[in-house]
Parts: C-alpha cells; structure tokens; sequence
C-alpha cells in the first residue's frame, strides 16, 4: 500500500466516524429538543389561558354584583311603586 492509499483509508474511515457519530448524536438529541420545544409553546399557552380565565372571573364577579344592585334598585322601585298605587 502506497502512502496516497493509506491517506485514502484513514480518510474515509475517519470521516465515516465522524458522520457516524453526527448522526448518531441528531438521532439521540433531537427528541430532546422536539420536546422540550412543544413543551415551552404548550406552557405559554397554557398560562395565556389561564391569565384569560383569571381576568373572566374576575369579570364574572363584577357582573354578578351589578346584577345585584340592579335587583335591589328595582325591589325598591318597586316597592315605591306599590305605595303609590295602594295611595
């Protein structure tokens, strides 16, 4: 074997080892990364949600109290009312 043919093997043998060991590495990192990604965008989703649900029971809360003033403003409008006529 010549010089030139020997540089030709370890050549190809060592850049067979270092494409192996790339794609042996994407192969093992990549769903890693797959899902750590989908588990940072489903989170910002979820606290979006959550902040939206916070501000509508909040929300909820404050109708809920206009519609108990207006039952009250409307019992004594009322009851006003039923006094007039009974006069």
């Amino acid at each position: 074997m010549t010089k030139k043919e020997s540089f030709k093997l370890d050549f190809k043998s060592s850049l067979f080892i270092v494409l192996t060991f790339i794609i042996l590495s994407f192969v093992l990192f990549f769903p890693k990364i797959y899902l750590r990604n989908n588990i940072y965008y489903i989170s910002k989703d979820i606290n979006r949600l959550y902040s939206h649900y916070i501000s509508l029971k909040e929300e909820n809360k404050f109708l809920k109290q206009q519609l108990e003033d207006t039952k009250f403003k409307n019992q004594i409008i009322d009851s006003i009312n039923l006094q007039k006529i009974e006069e």
